[in-house]
């Protein structure tokens, strides 16, 4: 190990490829060195001797660091520290994945992170040790860029290829799988689009977050996202062929419930499309789960644990009942608005509830607060006042529907 650290940088190069930058770092600080992307694959690793840890290997060996070590790392709060440090953050053993002690650096460029130099080191790091690692960040950053103008240009092919396949750009199959073979994007067997909507543009750093609970994930698989201002866009699959949409309406359940606590948010919206056997319907299913976050806009209180397209129920076809009935006024709810309005009763709010709640008289009172008793004698003025029969599922099916097509009215 140098001890006799010199004042300039001994990191100028030039250098012909990042494998050559990596192992100038290696001889400066006398340790194994690996340099990753922001998700953690690698872009170059330094050489080394037979004296390294498992997690090494098995990062070399895959390209990308291991899922397990990646979450023992989010578990400990270090990859939360990089995130968010310029400095080096130094990592103490975590023998129950096979890593050694370590000390890393974020490399970034302004607030945009571009990735990871990470150092295996076996002993006390010195403050001259870490002084060299952030000059090494400093020049890693500059080949990383020259490398992502390359990788921007392949992303913005790949986001334009999958923005045509939400907007219904193909009109032929074949033609879809010569793009997705340019780009290596399978896109056979059950398909979806999946939508998670926050209340504000999304930032790098909760991408960041949610990208990583996607990956660790078992129940789909994801096949490409993007951002478009505050909504993240998925193309996922479902892991195995059984339950596919039990599957998918679970991984968009979990990941908002997890999301929301992780981050302390209760405005995040997930909802799923219909899953599809042809990439042509994915236009679809993209537009299926535009729906199911407007629909839970719109019917906040009703549609509360609803997260896929095939559970909206008749709420999948309100927008076109509105189209036909917004000028209908529905007798038997007129006559209710009207009493509700001379006698100061909630006839019409009782009414709903009922009807939200499938005619269960318990839950309908447990949902307004009042006594059986007291819901049963409303229940019977409604009848009388409306002159309506609520025993008859036509009658009661259609009063549902115009009750939704009223609250869309205000």
């Amino acid at each position: 190990m140098h001890n006799d650290q010199e004042s300039h940088n001994p990191f100028q190069g030039p250098f012909r490829t990042l494998e050559d930058l990596a192992d100038c770092i290696r001889e400066n600080l006398g340790c194994p060195v690996t340099i990753e992307d922001s998700d953690h694959r690698i872009l170059a690793y330094s050489s080394h001797d037979e004296n390294v840890d498992p997690a090494r290997i098995a990062t070399i060996m895959k390209r990308k660091v291991p899922e397990e070590v990646i979450k023992s790392l989010w578990k400990k709060g270090i990859i939360p520290q990089l995130f968010e440090s310029d400095d080096p953050v130094i990592i103490p053993a975590i023998p129950e994945v096979g890593l050694g002690q370590r000390v890393a650096i974020s490399v970034r460029k302004n607030e945009e992170l571009l990735g990871f130099i990470w150092a295996q080191l076996n002993w006390e790091v010195t403050q001259e040790e870490l002084a060299l690692l952030k000059k090494a960040a400093k020049v890693v950053k500059n080949q990383i860029l020259k490398l992502d103008i390359k990788k921007r240009h392949s992303e913005e092919g790949h986001r334009e290829f999958f923005w045509k396949l939400l907007t219904g750009h193909y009109t032929k199959e074949e033609h879809i799988q010569q793009q997705a073979s340019m780009y290596q994007l399978k896109v056979k067997g059950e398909m979806a689009i999946v939508i998670f909507e926050f209340s504000e543009e999304i930032q790098q750093s909760l991408e960041r977050h949610m990208n990583y609970y996607i990956q660790a994930s078992h129940q789909i698989e994801l096949i490409y996202s993007t951002l478009d201002q505050n909504q993240l866009i998925l193309l996922v699959r479902p892991s195995n062929q059984f339950n596919t949409a039990e599957q998918l309406t679970s991984f968009v359940q979990v990941f908002v419930e997890k999301i929301s606590n992780r981050l302390g948010v209760d405005t995040l919206k997930g909802g799923a499309g219909a899953l599809y056997q042809t990439p042509l319907s994915i236009k679809d299913s993209y537009r299926e789960a535009l729906h199911v976050l407007s629909i839970k806009e719109r019917f906040k209180g009703e549609v509360t644990g609803i997260y896929s397209y095939q559970d909206l129920g008749i709420y999948q076809f309100i927008d076109l009942l509105y189209q036909e009935r917004q000028h209908y006024q529905n007798p038997y709810i007129e006559k209710l608005k009207q009493y509700d309005a001379i006698h100061h009763t909630q006839l019409l709010e009782t009414l709903d509830t009922y009807l939200q709640q499938d005619s269960n008289v318990k839950a309908a009172a447990h949902a307004l607060h009042v006594h059986t008793n007291t819901l049963n004698y409303r229940l019977k003025r409604i009848a009388d006042v409306a002159n309506l029969d609520l025993k008859n599922a036509n009658q009661k099916v259609t009063l549902f529907l115009d009750l939704k097509i009223e609250q869309m009215k205000s």
